[in-house]
C-alpha cells in the first residue's frame, strides 16, 4: 500500500459537518480514488451512504455585479463529465458552496441519478457540462448556467420559476444521512 493522504477542502467541510451534526454516524475516507470521496455508515457499520464531493470557490464576490451581492449567498461553478457521472459509484453527489461575503457554507445533496436527469434536461446531450449553482439569502437554490440576465435578476429577487432548474429541495438536505441511524 502506497501511503498518500490528502483530502480537498470540500471533503473536509462535508466530513466535519457530518461529524458535528450526526454524532452516531461514522465518516470514512477511502485509501484510493474509487469515485467515492466519503463513505458514511451508521453507528454499527451496517448501513452506508457513499458521497462524491465537489467544491467550488465562491464566484459571487469576484464575478457578479453589485446588484446580486445582497440577495445571493454563494455562486459556484463546476465542470462535470456526463459519462463519469453516469458511471459514478456514489449514491449522492454533494456540491459545497462556501459563501465568502456571507460567511456561509451550503451543501446540495442530490442522488446521482436525479443529478444526471436534471443536468440532461437542462444541458441536453453535452458530454462536458458546465454547471453554475447559486444559493440565495432566502435559501433557494438554482442551476443558472445558460440563463439570461433577466432570469438572474428574478432569481436574486425570489421571483424566478423553473422546476427543472430548482435545486432547493436538495439544499442542505441531509436526510440520506439522518436515515442511517433510525
Amino acid at each position: 500500500m502506497k501511503s498518500l493522504f490528502t483530502i480537498h477542502a470540500g471533503e473536509y467541510l462535508v466530513g466535519a459537518f457530518l461529524e458535528q451534526q450526526f454524532k452516531r454516524a461514522n465518516v470514512w475516507i477511502p485509501l484510493r480514488d474509487t469515485g467515492v470521496d466519503l463513505l458514511v455508515s451508521d453507528r454499527r457499520n451496517r448501513r452506508t451512504v457513499s458521497l462524491q464531493v465537489k467544491f467550488s470557490k465562491d464566484f459571487l464576490v469576484t464575478h457578479m455585479a453589485p446588484v446580486f451581492q445582497k440577495q445571493l449567498r454563494a455562486c459556484g461553478w463546476w465542470t462535470i463529465n456526463r459519462e463519469k457521472l453516469a458511471q459514478s459509484l456514489a449514491d449522492y453527489w454533494v456540491f459545497v458552496l462556501q459563501g465568502f461575503a456571507s460567511r456561509s457554507t451550503d451543501f446540495v445533496v442530490i442522488a446521482r441519478r436525479e443529478l444526471l436527469d436534471r443536468l440532461g434536461a437542462i444541458h441536453r446531450a453535452r458530454t462536458i457540462i458546465q454547471t453554475y449553482i447559486w444559493v440565495t439569502d432566502a435559501k433557494n437554490c438554482w442551476e443558472t448556467r445558460g440563463l439570461v440576465r433577466a432570469d438572474h435578476l428574478q432569481i436574486a429577487q425570489g421571483e424566478y420559476k423553473n422546476p427543472s432548474r430548482d435545486l432547493t429541495r436538495w439544499l442542505n438536505n441531509w436526510e440520506p444521512i439522518a436515515r442511517l441511524n433510525r
